[in-house]
């Protein structure tokens, strides 16, 4: 860990102490912007754009305001849900999960966690309040990283890899080799629940490796266009911040937004700090766990390379801090 890093984790957790003891947990309200708070804050006067759905990202939004910044939330993907053609493609394949033709189940994201639980309850429609680990006893499970572990574990599942790299290469990079009985046995099959839009790292480095993987949709990606107030802030320069949560998010960023120099760009983790990269962004910190307080130490850390703050930069203000939220 580098001295930026150890700083920025030293205050993010003096931050979080902070805020425990003088701070109202309910107080879900999002500041205005250019709200006066204290100079010792470590993004004081910093606005973050954070390009999440509401429910994603107002818990990222909070920390940001308790650190002295304002957060604007303003969705530019979201998840659809599949049609009748993926989901009974998903339901055969949980099908084989139930009859034990499955070794392994990989989730690389806590969108799939939904879709599989309800694709268990149409294909196995028993009694019991959790009908994926019902029928999940015999596979083994792998997490992309702690928030997919925690919603897997949230219905059940008990998982035996987690990533320490939250990324399908970290996930490659930790699996146990393949087991076969006789050099004749089939290839362990391993279901692959992803998105649409998933590149195919994870399928082709696991058939590589001598297993079977079984891709299916869970999810699509939906874009949605950034309100006009949004864009006109960035245009003028009044962000001092992006927040990117995955490839989709980096590729609407650059598309509909454009790229920035004035603009710190955090990246959830590696595949996202990639896609950000490709799309001409230039990315001033990772954050080192996919959670919110990972991407609150990463603003933390964009913060020490010295940027002009935005409210220094214009005088004008985004409202109430908070963009219209699209479906």
């Amino acid at each position: 860990m580098n001295a930026a890093e150890a700083r920025a984790g030293r205050e993010v957790t003096g931050l979080q102490e902070a805020a425990a003891a003088g701070r109202d947990s309910h107080d879900d309200e999002l500041q205005p912007a250019g709200t006066p708070t204290s100079p010792a804050l470590p993004l004081d006067g910093w606005r973050v754009l954070i390009p999440r759905a509401p429910g994603r990202g107002a818990g990222l939004a909070r920390l940001v305001e308790q650190a002295g910044g304002s957060a604007v939330v303003a969705p530019l993907v979201s998840r659809a849900d599949i049609g009748e053609e993926d989901r009974a493609v998903l339901d055969t394949a949980v099908a084989g999960l139930r009859d034990g033709d499955v070794a392994w189940v990989a989730v690389t994201s806590v969108n799939a966690v939904d879709e599989l639980v309800a694709s268990a309850a149409r294909v196995d429609a028993g009694p019991g309040r959790e009908p994926l680990a019902q029928i999940a006893r015999g596979a083994r499970w792998a997490a992309v990283g702690p928030a997919t572990a925690r919603a897997l574990a949230a219905v059940g599942i008990t998982v035996d890899l987690v990533a320490t790299e939250n990324s399908a290469v970290g996930l490659l990079a930790e699996w146990p080799e393949v087991e076969r009985l006789t050099d004749t046995a089939p290839a362990p099959r391993v279901l692959l629940p992803l998105g649409d839009l998933a590149r195919p790292t994870l399928e082709t480095g696991l058939r590589e490796r001598g297993f079977a993987p079984v891709r299916v949709t869970t999810y699509r990606t939906v874009s949605h266009p950034a309100p006009p107030e949004v864009v006109s802030a960035w245009r003028e320069g009044r962000f001092d911040a992006v927040v990117l949560t995955s490839g989709s998010v980096a590729r609407e960023v650059a598309e509909q937004l454009g790229p920035r120099e004035d603009v710190s760009v955090v990246a959830i983790g590696e595949p996202t700090r990639r896609a950000a990269v490709e799309t001409g962004q230039q990315v001033a910190a990772v954050a080192r766990t996919a959670d919110d307080d990972g991407l609150l130490a990463a603003l933390v850390e964009a913060r020490g390379t010295g940027r002009t703050d935005s409210s220094r930069r214009s005088s004008h203000d985004l409202g109430d801090g908070s963009a219209p939220a699209h479906p």
